[in-house]
């Protein structure tokens, strides 16, 4: 099948930058029709100038962009962003102040009974059907951006760019919309893509996420495989929350740390740094909250030094016997002091292992 959208190789660098610091450093990726992808990673690795070389904000220095097989973008090519067929929700929304929810959603339509038809039908999908005589003075946050996303479907767009939709939203209500607007994005049979730093957001909507790094993606992958099967440190140090702990690989099979001996595939700590496994070859282990179980019949035992409440659960920062420190996520009736001692156990179904930083 054809993806609809298509990144190959993409470069880009703005006025005056050096060759050696573009913003976007050979980056590919492509996305089928009717997929949520997501661009993830921190303030100033590139995934905004990505989607504005998509919609043609920005004409790339290098690759090629192309949308249903034909080339939108290139060095030597940009087609204008209002024959792209392409969608934008920016940050802020940027509803006209001056028109009603239903005007704003209008807006580029034409006019007459198919345009109101249209409002109607994306009113009912986004769920604001009460709020389109309002103005977005009068409307909540969380009701702007649902006028705005309505707004960017209604021509009927072939992609979807949503920039840091949800960055002025809070984070109860981020959570929540997030989810339904990937509903509303479903029914709707978009193709999106999505621009966060914030990996519960790109959780939440996306259906493949790329790590961005330094203008380049790291993993694009599922969000399963991103937290569980991280390719490299650095997804490993962003996705999720974790702690790396020397281990010793005993065979291709098998790495031991100083909580025991873990049994699983252990491809990269044998590939990076080994000459050959089962000659004490030294590996960096990670563990997530979720590998460390509170037992208060285990024999092991760690100090609490920091906890985080969390309502259903308790994220604690245990010290263990060499010092080092893990973290545990914990029911939260299991309320524990600080100081105090607890049993612990490991439950690994992936062991994640890469080798020691020097």
């Amino acid at each position: 099948m054809q993806a609809l959208l298509d990144i190959q190789d993409l470069r880009h660098a703005y006025e005056g930058q050096a060759d050696g610091h573009e913003a976007v450093r050979g980056l590919s990726f492509s996305l089928e029709r009717g997929t949520i992808g997501c661009l993830l990673g921190p303030s100033g690795c590139g995934k905004t100038t990505v989607l504005r070389c998509i919609a043609g904000f920005e004409t790339p220095r290098a690759g090629r962009i192309l949308l249903n097989g034909v080339v939108v973008s290139s060095a030597q090519t940009s087609l204008p962003p209002e024959k792209r067929r392409i969608g934008m929700v920016f940050q802020e929304h940027a509803l006209f102040p001056h028109l009603t929810a239903a005007r704003n959603i209008a807006f580029g339509l034409s006019h007459g009974d198919v345009s109101e038809k249209r409002v109607q039908e994306l009113a009912l999908l986004t769920g604001i059907t009460e709020l389109l005589g309002k103005y977005p003075h009068e409307l909540s946050g969380g009701q702007q951006q649902r006028v705005a996303l309505a707004r960017a479907l209604a021509p009927r767009p072939e992609l979807l760019l949503l920039d840091e939709p949800f960055s002025n939203l809070d984070t109860g209500l981020r959570e929540r919309l997030s989810h339904e607007l990937r509903d509303i994005i479903k029914a709707s049979g978009a193709t999106a893509v999505l621009v966060t730093h914030d990996q519960n957001e790109a959780f939440a909507m996306a259906d493949e996420v790329g790590v961005v790094h330094q203008g380049r993606i790291e993993q694009w992958d599922s969000a399963y495989n991103l937290y569980h099967r991280p390719v490299n440190r650095f997804v490993a140090d962003f996705v999720g929350q974790g702690a790396f702990l020397p281990a010793k690989v005993l065979n291709p099979r098998s790495v031991e740390i100083e909580l025991g001996v873990l049994e699983g595939n252990i491809p990269s700590a044998c590939q990076i740094g080994c000459d050959a496994c089962g000659k004490g070859c030294l590996a960096d282990v990670l563990l997530r909250p979720d590998d460390v179980v509170h037992d208060d019949d285990a024999p092991t035992r760690a100090e609490v030094v920091h906890k985080a409440f969390r309502g259903a659960e308790i994220m604690y920062t245990l010290k263990l016997e060499s010092g080092r420190k893990v973290l545990a996520l914990v029911p939260s009736h299991h309320n524990h002091a600080l100081g105090e001692r607890i049993g612990i156990r490991l439950d690994v179904d992936h062991v994640v292992a890469f080798a020691p930083q020097s």
